[in-house]
């Protein structure tokens, strides 16, 4: 963990080099204002299966009204009526998301969503303003994971286009399945030579798939990783774990906390220790019981 004069340092230099609305809070978190709300962060572990790891953390807003109610993150974005107002919006909460977690941690990535609204109001040059932010506070874009939303694979053209922008400036990039598509490996097959460094997988979805040719040996042909997302119980994780999965997420593994944890729980050294055996299966013959 960086030293407290370090995580100083870092809001001191935005605060001098931008005009974004951020403070330390008593606690110590970073804290950022907009309209009559206070943004903070909160981060939920991303479990790497072959490194036995934390590999990284996603970042979600957290916002309350005069320090009472606290708001969804759908509610705080419908404050945002102009595009101007959501590219301010979002551009800010990446920088008080970059703020804590890079100021508390020396490892592991960070996983941030954009808005479609911003992906297709931003013409070109996706990536650059946040790029300047890592700049500042002195950390590579590799570091950061870009999730782009499932509402962009409806248009190839602009997926394809965000894909280039991004990945153009060091980013790495995550896409979404398309759980409504069938023929949704053929989209992504289409993405040649752009494919995303991850595919993000609803543990509901591959749940359903089990039993069926594997949809994560596909993701892996491409090259990509398979993170699997909203895990909730302790089926999905089991099924995850042995369809092949690289990162794990959701709130059966470990919940969205104002804190960075670094510990891998006991309830993943289970599956540690089988992966450690060589199991692994890459087909299944049924139902799991």
């Amino acid at each position: 963990m960086k030293d407290a004069r370090g995580m100083k340092d870092g809001l001191a230099r935005i605060q001098a080099a931008t005009d974004y609305p951020v403070q330390r809070s008593e606690d110590g978190w970073v804290i950022g204002h907009f309209f009559n709300s206070w943004l903070s962060s909160v981060f939920q572990p991303v479990f790497g299966l072959s490194e036995h790891r934390i590999a990284g953390h996603a970042a979600y807003i957290r916002s309350t009204t005069e320090g009472k109610s606290v708001l969804s993150p759908w509610k705080a974005f419908a404050l945002t009526e102009g595009d101007a107002l959501l590219v301010r919006f979002d551009r800010l909460c990446r920088v008080i998301h970059a703020l804590n977690y890079f100021s508390n941690t020396s490892q592991g990535d960070l996983f941030v969503t954009v808005q479609p609204r911003l992906l297709e109001s931003v013409k070109d040059d996706h990536g650059r303003a946040f790029e300047r932010i890592l700049h500042i506070i002195g950390v590579e874009t590799s570091r950061v994971v870009i999730e782009i939303p499932t509402e962009v694979n409806r248009d190839s053209r602009l997926l394809k286009h965000v894909i280039s922008n991004y990945r153009s400036r060091g980013y790495r990039i995550a896409i979404n399945h398309s759980v409504t598509t069938e023929d949704w490996i053929a989209e992504l097959a289409s993405l040649y030579p752009l494919f995303p460094h991850i595919v993000r997988l609803e543990a509901s979805a591959l749940e359903r798939r089990y039993g069926t040719e594997s949809l994560v040996d596909a993701v892996h042909h491409f090259g990509a990783l398979v993170l699997v997302h909203d895990i909730e119980t302790a089926q999905q994780k089991r099924v995850a774990v042995e369809s092949g999965a690289d990162l794990l997420q959701g709130r059966a593994l470990g919940l969205p906390l104002r804190a960075i944890e670094t510990a891998v729980p006991a309830m993943m050294e289970e599956h540690y220790r089988v992966l450690a055996r060589g199991y692994r299966q890459s087909s299944f013959n049924g139902a799991p019981d």
